[in-house]
C-alpha cells in the first residue's frame, strides 16, 4: 500500500495562531511545576525578609561647591588690575579642580582631622557611635604602621575603664593612663556622653589610614553641572553626621589649598622686589649722606639755572637708563629660568617688562608649570600624561629664549644710546664750575635711587596686598545635608520575586536540556520525515485496556482515531494485514498500544489476533490476565504444540484473540527466523482480519527487524519525555534504508501539563465528572510536579 495515501490524525491548528500556541505550551509546561515555583518564591521571600531585618538604612549626603571657571569668565576690574601687575593667577578648569578635590593630600587632611581611622561601635546592637561615642581614641606615638585591629573596652565609671585583651585577660585602667600596644602609645579621652555608657562595652576599630584614604577616594563622587561651574559632592554613609563632616571638612581643606595655591604665584615677584629694595636702601642712604656732607663742607645753597637745566636732563636720562637696567635684570632672570634643566620651581617675575608677547609667554609657562605641579600631587611623575605637558613646557621655553634674544638686543642698544647722551651731558657740565659740577653728579645719583626706591615700594605694597588676600575662587553653595533615606524594601522583595520565578525556570529548562528527551511533535518532524499517525495522551487508569473504560474517554477516542488511520492505510475490506509494533527502547508503551488497538479493532467488528513475540520480556499475557501455564508461541515454533492449543480468547471481546509467548526460549531470534514462524503468519492471514505483533525494542535486539519482513505496516512508538533525541537519527536511518515497511510513528504518553505540549480536549463532552476533576489534576501527584 502506498504510504502517501495515509490519513494522519491530528487536531486542526490555525497557522496564524501558531505563535500563540507555542506560548501556551511554554506556559502550560511551567504551570505543571507550580509547587516548585511556590516553594522557590517562599524561600526567596523568606531570605529577603531576613535580609531586610539585617540591613541598615544608607544616607545620601550631598554638598555643592561653586568654582570659578576661567574658560567662561569675563574680564573683571580686579583681573585687569592684576594683569597690569603681571601677577594674575593661572586659569582654573573645573574638571581638574574636581580631581584635586578627591586627591590624597586633601582626603588625608580630612581623615586625620576627623580621625576617621578610628570607629566606635556597640557590639550588643552593632550601632555606630560616631556622633555620641563615650570615648575618643588618641594616638600619642606611632611604633609601627597602623593596621586593622580592634579594642574592646568596658566603661566602669566616668573615670575608669576595662580593656579586654586578645588572650582573654582584662586590664583595668584610668582615662588618664597612657597605654602601650604593638602599634604605639595611646590613651582614651572621655566625652560628655560617657555617663550614658557606664557598664556597657564599646569596640574601637582601627584601620590603616592610607587604606581608608583610598576607600574615601572611591566613596566620594563629584558631579559637574554642565550649565554652571557648580560641583556637587556626594557620599553614602550609614552615619549621616559623619558624611556631613567629611564633605564639609573636604570643602574647607580645598579652600585652604586654593588660597595657598593662588598666593604661590606672587611669591617670586615679592621675593624679587624685596631683594632689590634691600640693596637700594643701603645705596640711597649712602647717596643722601654724600649730598648732605658735600653741601655742608662747601656751604652750597643754590646752583645756577644752567646747572639746573643740565641736572634735570641728566636725571631724566638716568631715570630712563635705570628702567632699561631693571628690564635687563628681569630679562636675565627669565633667561636663567628657561635655561635651567629642571621643570619645577617658581616662575620668574615679569615686572617692568613692556613687551606683551614675552609677558604672554611667561604667563603660559606659569600655567603649564602650575598644571604640572597639580598633577604631581595626584599622579606619579613617570605617568605618560606628563609627556605632552613636558613637551609644551620645553616648546614654550624655546620660544621665550628666542623672544628674549630680540628684546635683550633692543634694550642693550637703548642703554648704549642713553649712556651716550649721559656722556654728552657730562661734557657740558664740565663747563660748570667744579663745585657745582660735583654737586650735580651727586644729586643725580640721589634722584635715580629715590625714583627706583619709590617705584619698588609701590609695587611691593600692591603685590603684598594680593598675597595677603584670603579670598578664594571656591564658594560653598550648599553645605553638606542629607534627607531621610527612602525605604528600599521594594528592591529586595522585587529581586526575591524575580529570583523565585527565574530559579525554577532555569532549573526546569536546564533539567530538560540535560535529559535530552523528545518533548514536542515539532522535534520529531524536524529530525525525520516519517509520518506521525497518532498522538496518545497519558492517563492514569486502573485497567490496562483503556478503550473499554468509560473513565478514559480522551485516550479511548485517540485509539479509535488510530484505528481509523490504520483502516485508511489499507482497504478496510482487505484481510490478513500484519501490523508490527516496535520502539527504540523498553518502556515506550508497545504492549499497551498493541493490546488497546487490538481491542479497538475487535470492537469495530474485525477479527483480530495479538501475537506476543517479545519472547524475552512478555507483557501481553499480563495485560489480558491470561493463564501462562499453558503452551505458547515458543512451544509452537519448536514443534511442541499446535496452533489451536496456543490461540486463546482475550476475554474482552469475541473478535479478539491472543497468542501468548509461552516459556522464555534460549534462542528467540532463531525461532523468529524459522519457517514455522513464516508459515504461522501466512495461516493467520487467512483466518483473521488483523494480526498485531508485539515485538522487542529495535535498538536492543534484532527480533523486530526479522519480523518486519513478514509485516505490512510498522508502528514505531516514541514516548514524550522518555525517548531520547538521539533515537530520531536511528529512526531516520531505518526509514532511509527502508528496513521497516510502511513506517508510521505513534507519539505516546503525552503529558500536556508537565511538558507544555499537547492539545486541550473538552472532557465535559464525554463526561461531566472530568470537568470537576480539573482542579484535582493540579493537586494530585504533588511531589511529581517538582
Amino acid at each position: 500500500m502506498n504510504n502517501n495515501n495515509q490519513l494522519i490524525f491530528r487536531p486542526f491548528v490555525d497557522d496564524s495562531k501558531e505563535s500563540h500556541k507555542d506560548l501556551r505550551e511554554i506556559f502550560n509546561k511551567y504551570l505543571y511545576h507550580w509547587p516548585l515555583f511556590l516553594l522557590s518564591m517562599l524561600l526567596c521571600l523568606t531570605l529577603a525578609y531576613f535580609y531586610l531585618k539585617q540591613i541598615k538604612p544608607v544616607y545620601h549626603i550631598k554638598a555643592k561647591l561653586s568654582i570659578k571657571d576661567e574658560k567662561n569668565k569675563t574680564a573683571s576690574t580686579k583681573a585687569a588690575a592684576l594683569e597690569e601687575l603681571n601677577i594674575s593667577s593661572a586659569p582654573k578648569l573645573v574638571e581638574s579642580e574636581m580631581e584635586i578635590l578627591k586627591s590624597r593630600p586633601l582626603i588625608r587632611q580630612v581623615v586625620t582631622q576627623l580621625q576617621l581611622w578610628a570607629t566606635y561601635t556597640e557590639p550588643a546592637n552593632a550601632e555606630d557611635l560616631y556622633s555620641k561615642t563615650p570615648v575618643r581614641f588618641k594616638l600619642l606615638e606611632t611604633a609601627a604602621p597602623l593596621k586593622e585591629t580592634s579594642l574592646d573596652i568596658t566603661i566602669n565609671s566616668a573615670n575608669r575603664f576595662s580593656l579586654s585583651g586578645p588572650d582573654g585577660k582584662t586590664l583595668d585602667a584610668s582615662f588618664k593612663n597612657t597605654l602601650t600596644s604593638s602599634f604605639g602609645r595611646w590613651k582614651l579621652e572621655p566625652t560628655s556622653d560617657v555617663k550614658n555608657y557606664i557598664g556597657k562595652t564599646i569596640r574601637i576599630s582601627l584601620q590603616n589610614p592610607e587604606a581608608l584614604i583610598t576607600q574615601y577616594q572611591y566613596k566620594i563622587n563629584t558631579v559637574l553641572n554642565k550649565t554652571a561651574p557648580i560641583v556637587e559632592l556626594k557620599i553614602d554613609d550609614l552615619v549621616p553626621e559623619r558624611g556631613k563632616d567629611v564633605l564639609n571638612s573636604l570643602i574647607a581643606a580645598y579652600k585652604t589649598f586654593n588660597i595657598a595655591d593662588k598666593n604661590k604665584e606672587t611669591e617670586s615677584t615679592l621675593k624679587f622686589i624685596n631683594e632689590r629694595l634691600t640693596s637700594l636702601t643701603g645705596e640711597l642712604t649712602d647717596v643722601e649722606k654724600d649730598v648732605e656732607g658735600y653741601k655742608s663742607s662747601i656751604g652750597l645753597t643754590d646752583i645756577s639755572s644752567q646747572s639746573q637745566f643740565y641736572l634735570d636732563n641728566v636725571q631724566s636720562n638716568d631715570g630712563r637708563l635705570n628702567e632699561v637696567n631693571v628690564q635687563l635684570n628681569v630679562i636675565e632672570g627669565v633667561e636663567r629660568y628657561v635655561n635651567s634643566a629642571a621643570n619645577s620651581g617658581n616662575a620668574p617675575a615679569t615686572i617692568g617688562i613692556t613687551d606683551p608677547n614675552l609677558i604672554s609667554l611667561v604667563e603660559q609657562l606659569t600655567k603649564l608649570q602650575l598644571q604640572r605641579d597639580k598633577l604631581l600631587a595626584i599622579t606619579p611623575e613617570n605617568n605618560p600624561i606628563f609627556i605632552p605637558l613636558n613637551r609644551q613646557i620645553k616648546s614654550t621655553k624655546e620660544t621665550i629664549k628666542q623672544t628674549i634674544g630680540g628684546i635683550k638686543s633692543s634694550l642693550l642698544a637703548t642703554r648704549q644710546q642713553l649712556q651716550l647722551f649721559n656722556s654728552r651731558f657730562e661734557s657740558s657740565i664740565k663747563n660748570i664750575p667744579g663745585q657745582e659740577r660735583k654737586y650735580v653728579s651727586i644729586k643725580r645719583q640721589q634722584g635715580i635711587k629715590e625714583n627706583l626706591y619709590v617705584y619698588l615700594l609701590q609695587k611691593r605694597e600692591e603685590v603684598a596686598l594680593s598675597y595677603a588676600s584670603t579670598l578664594t575662587d571656591a564658594h560653598t553653595v550648599e553645605e553638606a545635608y542629607y534627607e531621610e533615606p527612602q525605604s528600599r524594601k521594594e528592591y529586595p522583595l522585587t529581586v526575591a520575586l524575580l529570583l523565585g520565578f527565574l530559579l525554577p525556570v532555569g532549573l526546569i529548562a536546564g533539567r530538560d536540556a540535560l535529559r535530552n528527551r523528545i518533548l514536542t511533535r515539532k522535534e520529531i518532524e524536524t529530525a525525520t520525515s516519517a509520518p506521525i499517525i497518532c498522538e496518545l495522551v497519558q492517563e492514569e487508569s486502573k485497567t490496562a485496556i483503556v478503550v473499554l473504560n468509560r473513565d478514559n474517554y480522551a485516550i479511548g477516542e485517540q485509539f479509535r482515531a488510530l484505528r481509523t488511520n490504520l483502516l485508511h492505510v489499507y482497504n478496510r475490506k482487505e484481510k490478513g494485514k500484519v501490523i508490527l509494533f516496535t520502539s527504540s527502547i523498553s518502556g515506550e508503551g508497545k504492549s499497551f498500544v498493541t493490546s488497546n488497538i487490538g481491542a479497538s479493532l475487535a470492537i469495530s467488528g474485525r477479527k483480530t489476533v495479538v501475537l506476543e513475540l517479545d519472547l524475552r520480556r512478555p507483557k501481553i499475557s499480563k495485560i489480558f490476565k491470561m493463564d501462562t501455564a499453558g503452551p505458547g508461541l515458543s512451544e509452537l515454533l519448536n514443534g511442541d504444540a499446535e496452533k489451536e492449543d496456543v490461540i486463546q480468547p482475550s476475554g474482552i471481546h469475541p473478535n479478539l484473540f491472543v497468542m501468548g509467548s509461552g516459556s522464555i526460549p534460549d534462542n528467540p531470534a532463531e525461532l523468529l527466523e524459522s519457517e514455522e514462524m513464516e508459515s504461522l503468519i501466512n495461516e493467520l492471514r487467512f483466518e483473521y482480519d488483523n494480526i498485531l505483533i508485539d515485538s522487542p525494542p529495535l535498538r536492543l535486539v534484532t527480533d523486530a527487524m526479522i519480523l518486519a519482513k513478514m509485516s505490512d505496516i510498522t508502528l514505531y512508538l516514541i514516548r514524550q519525555g522518555y525517548t531520547g533525541k538521539p533515537e530520531l537519527k536511528f529512526i531516520k536511518q531505518m526509514q532511509e534504508e527502508k528496513k521497516l515497511p510502511n513506517l508510521n510513528l505513534v507519539f505516546n504518553g503525552i503529558q500536556r501539563g508537565k511538558y507544555g505540549y499537547g492539545y486541550n480536549y473538552d472532557y465535559s463532552y464525554y463526561n461531566e465528572k472530568d470537568r470537576k476533576s480539573v482542579v484535582k489534576d493540579y493537586i494530585k501527584d504533588f511531589f511529581k510536579r517538582f
